[in-house]
């Protein structure tokens, strides 16, 4: 029997108060096992990325349930946490600071949980992610989108998590530029026994790395189907079958 890593009970998030209060998410609930590969689709607005935000510790207004790997969670992310949850972000360039080198980027992920040998690890953290010992004195601004988005990840992996959270990682990146990426998180998955939550408007790139996915409308999740349902076209929601609809033709148009 498999283990759960992830539960999410009766989730809301909102933002603002009183007459300003803007709820994102509404009773949100999932749940990921350990090992497992998890999507979150829908379209801007739609609360995906709010979902990854407050599991993250990011959001501090929400309500529900929450336990991961092992850890009911409450306003605060404890270290420990953080040593078996990291975050992937949308724009490798953003989130890699423009002044720090590689080797920079790495020491410091790895210094700030604590980890000894960091010169002797961080060649192995380059090598994970396909990055030869050339890159690792550069600045961002000397790699293309997906050599940052590596970059990216080695720093999400520099811990050795058990969990790591995508949000829209490809979608960024040129399309072949993409399925590399793609290809290399399916590896490291199989690797290194990693669970994945991961976000993206693209039912395609879920759909590549997912065995789940969770469609979310308005703030909720309207309904949860394995991937070999969606591929044959068999969601029970109106608009799952909508959005599945709208990218065969996307597809067919390219």
């Amino acid at each position: 029997m498999t283990d759960t890593a992830i539960d999410i009970q009766n989730l809301d998030v909102w933002f603002g108060s009183g007459r300003d209060r803007s709820v994102a998410v509404s009773q949100a609930r999932f749940a990921v096992e350990q090992g497992e590969s998890f999507g979150i689709v829908g379209e801007s607005g739609s609360g995906k990325s709010t979902i990854l935000r407050a599991i993250a510790g990011l959001v501090p207004t929400w309500s529900g349930d929450m336990i991961v790997a092992g850890e009911a969670l409450g306003p605060r992310r404890s270290k420990a946490f953080y040593r078996k949850v990291q975050m992937v972000f949308q724009d490798p360039y953003a989130s890699l600071h423009p002044r720090q080198t590689v080797d920079r980027v790495l020491s410091e992920a790895m210094g700030l949980h604590g980890l000894t040998d960091i010169d002797s690890r961080i060649p192995r953290l380059m090598e994970n992610v396909g990055l030869g010992p050339s890159f690792r004195f550069r600045f961002p601004h000397q790699l293309s989108g997906g050599q940052r988005q590596r970059v990216a990840i080695a720093r999400a992996l520099a811990c050795s998590p058990q969990i790591l959270l995508l949000d829209e990682p490809t979608s960024a990146l040129d399309v072949s530029v993409q399925a590399e990426i793609l290809n290399l998180l399916t590896d490291l998955r199989r690797d290194h026994g990693l669970t994945y939550i991961m976000v993206s408007h693209d039912l395609g790139v879920v759909g590549h790395l997912c065995e789940r996915i969770a469609v979310m409308k308005q703030g909720r999740i309207v309904e949860v189907l394995d991937v070999e349902t969606m591929r044959r076209l068999e969601a029970a929601d109106p608009y799952t079958r909508q959005l599945l609809d709208s990218s065969i033709q996307s597809s067919r148009s390219v």
